[in-house]
């Protein structure tokens, strides 16, 4: 044992870092984000103009869908 070289292992003890996520996880990420920030400005929007819980309750559910419909029916 005194013929052995000096222990040369690594530096550091912490777990290396973790890969980056890839541009499909990004937007799945993102897609789920948008789908509650869309809902809950419908709810808002309804909710203020409407003050009916219940119209905010169908607009929430209904939002993307009211979103098309104006983007390509209304909007023209």
């Amino acid at each position: 044992m005194a013929n052995e070289p000096p222990y040369s292992g690594p530096i550091n003890d912490y777990p290396s870092p973790q890969p980056r996520p890839t541009v499909v996880q990004r937007t799945v990420n993102v897609a789920k984000a948008g789908v509650g920030f869309g809902t809950a400005l419908a709810i808002t929007i309804s909710w203020s103009v409407n003050h009916s819980i219940i119209w905010a309750i169908i607009h929430g559910f209904f939002s993307w869908a009211y979103v098309v419909y104006y983007a390509v029916l209304v909007r023209r």
